[in-house]
């Protein structure tokens, strides 16, 4: 069953664009672009690319190849993903070499060889996903590496001289380095900077000072670079890829091709049920497969737009937007998960979908569950946008879970992300109207964005406050007075402005912590009533209709997002 291509992404010139109106035609209406002209200066572009455009394997086995990095073998399904194994750097570029090599004389999908194509991913600078092999709804993932990564890239490049690619080289599988955090491995590497339109990121601006798990029961020790960030490098031999999904707490995301081409197929949020099934739980693997009519009976009615990435191009991938990704050529690549204001309700009401559904799951064993809410928030913790069916469920929890540790959240530590940033929001509203005493401050850009981000919380809270999950007593208490102390806070604040004052094109950036959490703002009226309180979702709204009154801020209960209509 062949797909319908209905059009084309659109190419823009990020030289020639402000950051309002990124905002305006792109995230606020959650559409997809291609940028360029943005990665003009970016180190990796110069260190990690060869003279002839390929990737500088070799630097990396060298500078890097001692990381360990997961790898998802493109070939091999395991459960709803690739199958991922371990391996160093190094290691997979000599897996890379062999297989370009054999590549000159043999043509074939998943293996060249043997050896399984692998996809380096999601490197915080590493897992490899084996393109070729299905594990749970991605790609098998490994360990290894960026050695042996390079090693096994570099060896099938050679191979490919004499083969065609896709999953497979002479029976080697095709890898992909994949989900490398490499920003949080070398923090002095300086490889990239994040481009103006992609800073406003509160989800990695966050996980710079606070885990993302309050409860310790959830944290895994073994997962302090796993679930550090998401901020990633991507590498992958052509032929490798990444199967249909939507991304993580259905956040935005940015893919920056530093060399080689890709080919993304995507999905539209308004048309990404006729990629499920007739029970609407399980989605389509790979789209170019031989999709069943009778379990996927939308499928054929599905309407796609393509694109073609190429070398120093920037990829903007909304919230909800389901998408697949193939490198046409040899690959690298820098990615970022983020979310804001403007797409917040996606991430809620993701994580409220797969709140009732790991809540039914178990449902059963309620009357003989000592803690059942507690069990399902675990369960939401090790799911976001993840599990969809009941044996998924199991398999995930089970494996994923237990193995790799969570990197997604539950509804407390949603509820205290949101908590934090509301109050780091109105530190900066706060400075803003001590050092504008007239009335035009209420009308500044920066006033209306800071309006936004609290009326975009306000209405995520106001929504949480009638679940289950956070109705009533259920341990879950804050002490606000305790946030304010908190040294981690001060640097939220800190890269929260800073990073205002980019998008403003202020002259400087003038936090002061002592003087930003000084008398003028701890003797708001509304921090003295809620400072010391027992907190709930309930408190929470009218902590900020309080506080946005007592300041002269429009009523932020008024603000509503086109993201608030288009996640519904």
């Amino acid at each position: 069953m062949g797909i319908r291509v209905g059009g084309h992404i659109g190419k823009v010139n990020g030289k020639e664009l402000s950051y309002s109106e990124f905002v305006k035609t792109y995230m606020e209406k959650n559409q997809p672009v291609v940028v360029t002209g943005l990665m003009d200066d970016w180190k990796a572009c110069k260190d990690w690319v060869c003279d002839d455009g390929k990737p500088n394997l070799q630097y990396f086995s060298t500078h890097f190849g001692k990381s360990r990095v997961q790898v998802a073998e493109c070939g091999t399904r395991e459960f709803t993903d690739q199958k991922r194994v371990e391996m160093s750097v190094m290691e997979f570029v000599d897996h890379w070499l062999e297989n370009s090599l054999q590549e000159q004389s043999h043509a074939s999908k998943s293996q060249f060889n043997g050896h399984p194509v692998l996809y380096l991913k999601d490197w915080h600078f590493v897992k490899v996903a084996e393109c070729g092999t299905r594990e749970f709804t991605d790609q098998k993932r490994v360990e290894m590496s960026v050695m042996e990564f390079v090693d096994h890239w570099l060896e099938n490049s050679l191979q490919e001289q004499s083969h065609a690619s896709k999953s497979q080289f002479n029976g080697h599988p095709v890898l992909y380095l994949k989900d490398w955090h490499f920003v949080k491995e070398y923090p002095e590497y300086l490889a990239y900077t994040t481009p103006l339109f992609f800073c406003d990121d509160w989800l990695n601006l966050y996980l710079d000072n606070y885990r993302m798990h309050k409860d310790p029961d959830t944290h895994q020790a073994n997962n302090e670079i796993t679930c550090s960030d998401y901020r990633f490098v991507y590498m992958g031999a052509k032929g490798s890829w990444t199967p249909l999904h939507a991304d993580v707490f259905r956040s935005y995301s940015w893919s920056a091709n530093v060399c080689g081409r890709k080919q993304w197929l995507f999905l539209s949020p308004s048309h990404c049920n006729l990629v499920f099934d007739r029970n609407m739980k399980s989605t389509v693997y790979n789209i170019f497969d031989d999709v069943s009519e009778k379990e996927f009976p939308g499928f054929k009615e599905a309407i796609w737009l393509e694109c073609t990435q190429e070398q120093n191009e920037i990829i903007f991938v909304p919230s909800g937007w389901y998408h697949q990704v193939h490198n046409l050529e040899d690959t690298i690549s820098i990615n970022h998960n983020w979310f804001n204001a403007y797409n917040l309700p996606w991430v809620w009401n993701l994580l409220l979908s797969d709140y009732n559904e790991a809540k039914n799951y178990i449902e059963d064993i309620r009357d003989i569950c000592d803690d059942f809410e507690g069990l399902c928030q675990r369960n939401l913790a090790a799911n976001t946008g993840v599990v969809s069916t009941l044996e998924d469920f199991v398999i995930w929890y089970s494996y994923i879970y237990q193995q790799r540790g969570s990197c997604s959240m539950n509804f407390y530590d949603f509820f205290i992300f949101l908590t934090r940033f509301f109050l780091a929001n109105l530190v900066q509203l706060c400075n803003l109207c001590r050092e504008s005493k007239n009335s035009a401050q209420s009308s500044s850009p920066v006033a209306r964005h800071l309006a936004l981000n609290l009326g975009s919380v306000r209405n995520v809270a106001f929504k949480i406050k009638s679940v289950g999950g956070l109705a009533g007593n259920n341990g879950f208490f804050l002490d606000i007075s305790e946030i304010l102390d908190d040294p981690s806070f001060h640097n939220l604040c800190m890269g929260l402005e800073k990073v205002y004052g980019m998008i403003r094109t202020l002259q400087s950036c003038s936090f002061d912590i002592k003087k930003d959490l000084g008398d003028d703002f701890m003797e708001l009226n509304s921090i003295r009533t809620y400072g010391s309180q027992v907190f709930t979702a309930q408190d929470l709204v009218r902590f900020i209709d309080d506080a946005v009154a007592e300041l002269g801020v429009p009523n932020v209960k008024e603000i509503v997002l086109p993201s608030e209509r288009d996640a519904a």
